[in-house]
């Protein structure tokens, strides 16, 4: 295996990484240009770790919302289709009196309770809730680390367009046009180029 490349290898590759970037940005749908860069992200593998720890407790608070108010919802509905059928039979062969106020006995204890149940589920969905400010979070930390990725795309033109070996007239055309032509100065701090000039650079070098 060589250990050393070519400078005609090494700037293929940073094409082609600069290449995978921009395609995986425009197919997320973030290929639009930011005026700055973020500050970089010391670990990145950290962040994301972050990230799917706070989904997944928030997940597990959810999941344990919905086991909890699954008793109270199904005595709620156990509850109220025996009394249904109960009075569905009164009206189509009313019962006796005694029968009837029982019926009523049962009927007042069964809604006496019901907002006891609300109440722990109401509890419950509140908690739910809750548990999806992990989102405010999280999101800044995608969209810190996705400012990052710009960043290096940046970092990577940069590159592209200083090593580019002279006698490559479409490295020049595009030094030519990018670097004197009234888009913008890649080599300043916090600038990035336009999502068409990256393209039509890579495009230009072959990538």
């Amino acid at each position: 295996m060589e250990l050393h490349q070519s400078p005609t290898d090494i700037i293929a590759r940073i094409g082609s990484l600069t290449r995978m970037l921009r395609d995986s940005l425009r197919e997320l749908g973030l290929d639009q240009a930011i005026a700055e860069a973020a500050e970089a992200i010391p670990d990145a593998r950290d962040r994301l770790d972050y990230v799917v720890q706070m989904t997944a407790q928030a997940a597990e608070r959810a999941l344990n919302c919905v086991e909890l108010s699954q008793p109270h919802q199904n005595k709620l509905e156990s509850g109220a289709k025996a009394l249904s059928g109960r009075w569905d039979a009164w009206f189509e062969n009313p019962i006796e009196l005694s029968d009837a106020k029982e019926l009523v006995t049962d009927t007042r204890q069964y809604l006496s309770g019901v907002p006891e149940h609300t109440s722990f589920t109401n509890a419950q969905l509140l908690e739910i809730m809750m548990a999806q400010d992990f989102q405010d979070l999280t999101g800044q930390v995608i969209k810190r680390m996705m400012d990052v990725i710009q960043e290096i795309e940046r970092q990577l033109l940069m590159v592209l367009l200083e090593n580019m070996p002279e006698p490559d007239a479409r490295a020049k055309r595009v030094n030519d046009g990018l670097l004197n032509g009234p888009q913008m100065d890649v080599t300043a701090a916090g600038v990035v180029a336009s999502q068409d000039q990256v393209d039509d650079l890579l495009d230009s070098l072959g990538f």
